[in-house]
């Protein structure tokens, strides 16, 4: 009998991301087959229990994720177009953020129609919370019609529809978990973040103002991605749960941008003795979206009760911990 072949084959799509690096270091400590594919090597920990099959591939061109995914009895599907700084600020245009926030996920459900696989594989998706557009309550609870309003949240949404058709269809068992707003807590390496709380913690080592481009009352839900890896791992463990729909997966809890950055200032002071740097307010700038404007935090409960998760990083401990990788990233090795 081939033992490893008996083994579940899980693919990680955009393995070497933030949120792909946080799955990888969960699913690596079980008795399976990992496949991770990323633009560049992803960064796997020592001694993994996991046989791992590390791909750098370019998944935009033709056939490729067909390859990566060839018998997979997993995906988890994290790859999105990445335009300057963030994700989410593309251009209703830009036929690369289509090809890959999109097309990919086209690409992944027609290779399965075309493998047809004894068993359907189970397929997760990342979204975002800022999907549902404007809300009128305080937080989304998945009741609220979709009504995005970015072309990345577009984007994104049609690619999740795509999912939840071909899982009707009986091709695969795929799902989407809609996510708050990301940040790392360091436990692996902050340059892989490039959100808001990782950029203003830089600004405040730095020595630099915390620029805030409204008046600090808009509302955000913080996620720390360790939290997010469990999550996936949860959605993957039970997929009869899962499968079928969108969740939601946050904190719940609504923090202001003023009261984050400046909890930011003052966790970096801690760790410099400096004082803390002030919190300023600016005008927005070119490249802000109409979602920078709205209050956007979950209520995650219906994934909670599904699947057993919760997070358990508070952000104060999160931005501590996020703060000392900061400072022993950026000292000299003493070895």
């Amino acid at each position: 009998m081939d033992t490893n072949a008996a083994k579940p084959l899980i693919t990680v799509l955009g393995s070497s991301g933030l949120v792909g690096t946080a799955i990888t270091r969960e699913l690596a400590q079980r008795p399976i087959r990992l496949r991770l594919v990323g633009r560049r090597p992803t960064t796997v920990p020592p001694q993994p229990l996991a046989e791992i099959d590390m791909r750098t591939v370019d998944l935009t061109e033709p056939g490729a994720v067909a390859e990566a995914i060839d018998g997979s009895d997993a995906v988890i599907h994290l790859v999105a177009h990445i335009s300057g700084a963030s994700t989410w600020r593309v251009s209703s245009t830009d036929p690369v953020a289509e090809r890959v926030n999109l097309g990919l996920v086209q690409d992944l459900i027609e290779a399965v129609r075309t493998a047809q696989p004894a068993r359907p594989p189970v397929v997760l998706l990342a979204g975002s919370m800022s999907q549902a557009g404007k809300s009128s309550k305080d937080r989304i609870d998945g009741s609220e019609p979709d009504a995005p309003l970015t072309a990345y949240d577009r984007q994104k949404l049609d690619a999740e529809r795509a999912i939840l058709a071909a899982t009707e269809e009986g091709l695969i068992r795929g799902t989407t978990l809609r996510l708050a707003t990301l940040y790392t807590q360091g436990t692996d390496s902050p340059a892989l973040d490039r959100g808001v709380v990782s950029a203003m913690m830089r600004r405040a080592f730095a020595d630099q103002p915390l620029t805030m481009w409204h008046d600090g009352t808009v509302t955000r839900d913080l996620v720390c991605v360790d939290d997010v890896a469990r999550a996936f791992v949860a959605a993957l463990d039970r997929p009869e749960r899962t499968a079928g729909r969108y969740w939601l997966v946050g904190t719940g809890q609504a923090v202001s941008i003023a009261s984050l950055f400046k909890m930011i200032s003052k966790t970096v002071a801690t760790h410099t003795g400096a004082e803390p740097v002030p919190v300023t307010s600016v005008p927005p700038a070119e490249h802000s979206m109409p979602t920078d404007q709205l209050d956007f935090v979950l209520d995650p409960s219906a994934f909670q009760d599904a699947t057993g998760w919760a997070p358990q990083v508070s952000l104060l401990e999160g931005l501590d911990c996020l703060a000392a990788a900061m400072t022993r990233h950026s000292s000299p090795s003493t070895a």
